[in-house]
């Protein structure tokens, strides 16, 4: 009787499952190699081959530079590998996507549609979190951020804004950004993410 080796990790998780396998019939669609995708994203063919066989779960700076290569959201790309968006969206229907390696935890509260241009997610850092995007998924999209418990460093062309509870900032992102929460506590916000 044959024995199978021993697993080395848990099975992949079906949302990482999904996502690989949308993220390779994007780039399948354009008819982009793995080093094409690399040259494009300047993330190592490797890593986007781990992250499309779902070996590995992508980091929110990953997925932020595979949007901005193909023109979408984090949202809208999430929400492909989800179910077609209802109307009204139950608290425990909404997306949840966790980067484990940051701290960063994602809620589609309103998950994106095709005919629509706002989203909300909730967001949520875990105290000394910190994650730096090196451009946004979509040129000048427009963000809202809501702090709704803790304290949140956005840093945006180069100007560092404290946003306290209660407190929102009004930003359209052309270059990168800095999301970093200093504690001591987690940080939880509400983004209303509005396509330009």
């Amino acid at each position: 009787m044959k024995q199978e080796p021993p697993r080395d990790s848990e099975a992949p998780d079906p949302v990482d499952t999904r996502l690989g396998a949308r993220l390779a019939e994007l780039r399948a669609e354009r008819g982009w190699s793995l080093g094409e995708l690399a040259e494009r994203s300047g993330i190592s063919r490797s890593t986007l081959s781990r992250a499309e066989r779902a070996e590995t779960s992508p980091t929110a700076s990953l997925l932020n530079r595979l949007c901005h290569v193909y023109g979408r959201t984090m949202s809208q790309l999430l929400s492909e590998v989800e179910s077609e968006p209802a109307l009204l969206v139950r608290a425990a229907d909404q997306p949840v996507w966790e980067d484990r390696s940051s701290g960063f935890v994602r809620r589609s509260v309103s998950p994106p549609h095709a005919g629509l241009r706002a989203e909300v997610v909730e967001g949520r850092l875990t105290a000394g979190a910190d994650i730096a995007y090196d451009r946004p998924p979509v040129p000048g999209l427009e963000q809202h951020i809501w702090v709704l418990e803790g304290a949140l460093d956005v840093t945006v062309q180069e100007t560092e804004h404290r946003i306290g509870a209660g407190d929102c900032l009004r930003m359209r992102v052309w270059g990168p950004t800095r999301f970093r929460c200093a504690g001591p506590e987690a940080v939880r916000y509400a983004l209303v993410v509005v396509l330009p």
